[in-house]
């Protein structure tokens, strides 16, 4: 029987989420609901287990919107603070399943997590503080524990290391500026795929629209949702109106199963 593959997109926005600040554009002032963007992250869920990618510092908010009671493992792409900061909330799931949370992420990731939340590692540990076990990937594929096999792609955050993930024909790739062509060549055959684009505008470490089409024709998906979306890019109904049929601006609480 073929698993069950659902992915909920937990937030679409950037760095400072959207609404920014202080900020009074249009983008920001926007009574539409696809228009609030949390920090960007994923859940997807596999045969019942969820697993997440990247617990940002809205991560407990997007929990709760979720209803999710439950997740085996979380898997990191890089170590910004929107990406991690959250990390010290997987203790609730501590609580509720009696283990320790997986975490799979590189040994930047992981020594960027040890020093943010030292508090969590090492002997003698105050109680209540988050309890994880850091599995250590790299370029190479991986086995989720009660999940699927997972392929890390290799891309650049200006000159980060950053890594997204294909899970068969679905692939998520967010904070990159550019992928090598080796690294390029393992998205082909995706069906599905959830690929940063900032705005439109160039920027030093994020695809602005035209790089990212011209990634979309190259691997020519089914369906492309953008994510890591900046107010400068627009509303959610601009950004829509900008883009071929087969791509769309990514939104939070988004829902995709993956045939």
């Amino acid at each position: 029987m073929k698993n069950k593959f659902e992915v909920r997109v937990l937030g679409s926005g950037t760095s400072q989420g959207v609404p920014v600040i202080g900020c009074n554009c249009e983008v920001c002032r926007s009574n539409n609901q696809k228009d609030k963007r949390l920090r960007s992250s994923i859940l997807f869920s596999w045969n019942n287990q969820n697993y997440v990618i990247d617990s940002g510092p809205d991560f407990r908010q997007q929990m709760l919107r979720e209803d999710i009671t439950s997740l085996r493992a979380v898997i990191y792409t890089h170590e910004h603070k929107d990406h991690v900061a959250g990390m010290d909330d997987v203790r609730a799931f501590n609580f509720i399943e009696k283990r320790d949370m997986e975490l799979f992420c590189t040994e930047a990731v992981a020594t960027t997590l040890r020093r943010e939340f030292h508090y969590a590692f090492g002997e003698n540990l105050y109680p209540g503080v988050p309890r994880v076990k850091i599995n250590l990937i790299d370029n190479a594929p991986f086995q989720l524990p009660d999940g699927p096999i997972i392929t890390p792609i290799l891309g650049y955050h200006y000159k980060m290391p950053v890594f997204g993930y294909r899970i068969g024909d679905f692939a998520y790739m967010t904070d990159v500026k550019t992928i090598p062509i080796d690294e390029l060549r393992k998205l082909e055959g995706v069906k599905t795929l959830i690929l940063d684009c900032l705005r439109e505008e160039p920027h030093i470490s994020h695809l602005n629209l035209e790089e990212a089409l011209d990634i979309i024709n190259y691997l020519k998906p089914d369906k492309t949702y953008l994510t890591h979306i900046s107010h400068f890019f627009g509303t959610h109904e601009g950004i829509s109106k900008k883009l071929p049929n087969s791509v769309r601006p990514a939104y939070d609480g988004l829902r995709i199963v993956i045939s």
